[in-house]
């Protein structure tokens, strides 16, 4: 699968922002705002960036910029998927997964009425 991501170890952050279409200075503040997001800095104070950064970057651009969720919703999202992101579920990690599902459901359906 091809990912978009050029095949290196680290990546700079201006080789990120120009990839992911994001100014450096977002990419800096999503650290702050996400705390599983952090690139490893090189001696010189420079942030490189993982596969695995740029994909946590791209999946936090999709729930802000595609999905318009806010950053507190965007890190409750991925914090849900973290929790329940396992290879087989048990059926009381569903069933949570599934009332986690239903209060956020209900919640919105307040919002907007």
């Amino acid at each position: 699968m091809d990912t978009g991501i050029p095949d290196k170890h680290y990546l700079r952050i201006g080789e990120v922002s120009t990839l992911t279409g994001l100014p450096a200075s977002v990419l800096r503040y999503w650290e702050s705002e996400f705390g599983f997001l952090k690139p490893k800095k090189s001696s010189s104070g420079q942030r490189l960036y993982t596969k695995s950064d740029i994909e946590q970057v791209t999946e936090i651009q999709k729930l802000l910029y595609a999905e318009k969720l806010t950053i507190e919703g965007a890190r409750k999202r991925l914090e849900v998927r973290k929790r329940y992101h396992k290879p087989e579920h048990s059926k009381e990690s569903l069933a949570a997964l599934l009332q986690d599902v239903r209060v956020e459901l209900k919640s919105l359906r307040d919002s907007l009425q």
